[in-house]
């Protein structure tokens, strides 16, 4: 018998439109033999799937089912592919858990936790061998007050970003202090963001993106890491959407003990932060130290064909419908079906 799996997509951010075409790549890679995979799309307004005759299904969010052709549809596993909320910050999570669905990512606690760079910069802090650059995590209840206090506390140039966003959505680099205030102003405004800021120092270096995932079998596998270069200020969301403004190359250069380094500090991250299934660790090698700098983690990373966890799968040697398959079998062994 085949298994039932709902692929989860759409989401209530402006990452909805990338969620899709993530989605789209997985299904095309998932063994149709063995997977029945069905599209559900979660949105604002409605969560439904679309039958192949173009009928548009409702969900019963009771059970997390469908009734196709008088027929009660429940399911093995969710595969989410959500970027952003609620998938991406341990709302549907919560929900899989209390309904007893196996689901492919992060649980809820690490999906929230690090869907909050600061909080997540705190916990991972201490790591052997990572580094973390000097910051400033700004509340609504600050934002009067919020340029002095950076300017206080950091050194220009500064990155300034969402300290809940996703897709560098409301990020900027500034390099002098007068650029501040729009630069806040553009951060705490950002949709669905929790009105939270986070303002680093920048660090000056190489910027690599790097995953990890843990098979059917238990074990943690490192995959070969991305250097992304970009011919825009920093890893913008033009230069991740737009072809041609970004240089990505996998397996990156890095010498075999840089190579070992960070696949320790990635699995020791991976762990301290309590991980499931795949997760992508975004760093930079500091040019003049050599340090790795953490920049954040990314618990549901693109699945686009040339996203980086796709690239560093073939350059690991191994074929997407496997990976993803890996996925879905430890989703479902990790967490015992307890759904009627």
């Amino acid at each position: 018998m085949k298994t039932k799996v709902a692929l989860i997509t759409g989401g209530y951010t402006g990452e909805a439109e990338v969620s899709f075409k993530s989605a789209a790549f997985v299904q095309a890679q998932l063994d149709k033999e063995k997977y029945d995979i069905y599209p559900i799309t979660i949105s604002l307004d409605a969560w439904f799937h679309v039958t192949e005759a173009g009928i548009k299904v409702p969900i019963n969010r009771e059970n997390f089912s469908l009734i196709i052709n008088d027929h009660i549809v429940t399911f093995d596993v969710a595969f989410i592919i959500l970027h952003g909320s609620p998938g991406e910050d341990g709302r549907l999570q919560g929900y899989f858990d209390m309904i007893g669905l196996p689901y492919t990512s992060c649980d809820a606690l690490t999906s929230a936790l690090t869907m909050n760079k600061g909080y997540t910069k705190a916990v991972v802090n201490g790591i052997t061998d990572l580094h973390i650059a000097n910051s400033v995590l700004l509340f609504e209840v600050d934002r009067q007050q919020a340029a002095e206090k950076v300017q206080q506390n950091l050194k220009l140039p500064y990155f300034v970003k969402p300290n809940a966003g996703g897709s560098s959505i409301g990020m900027s680099k500034v390099k002098e202090a007068a650029e501040l205030p729009v630069a806040l102003d553009k951060a705490f405004e950002a949709a669905h963001t929790g009105h939270q800021v986070l303002v680093e120092e920048f660090v000056t270096g190489r910027e690599f993106s790097q995953g990890i995932f843990r098979n059917a079998k238990g074990e943690l596998i490192v995959l070969p890491a991305t250097e992304v270069r970009t011919t825009r200020e920093f890893f913008d969301f033009e230069a991740k959407y737009v072809p041609g403004l970004t240089e990505e190359i996998t397996p990156a250069d890095l010498t075999v003990e840089q190579q070992k380094r960070a696949s320790r500090i990635i699995q020791d991250i991976y762990i301290r932060l309590n991980c499931k299934g795949m997760v992508r660790v975004d760093f930079f090698l500091e040019q003049e130290t050599d340090k790795f700098y953490f920049i954040e983690i990314n618990t549901i990373p693109g699945q686009t064909e040339q996203s980086f966890i796709p690239q560093q799968v073939r350059a690991k040697g191994m074929k997407e419908s496997d990976f993803y398959a890996e996925l879905i079998e430890a989703a479902m062994l990790s967490a015992p079906r307890t759904q009627s």
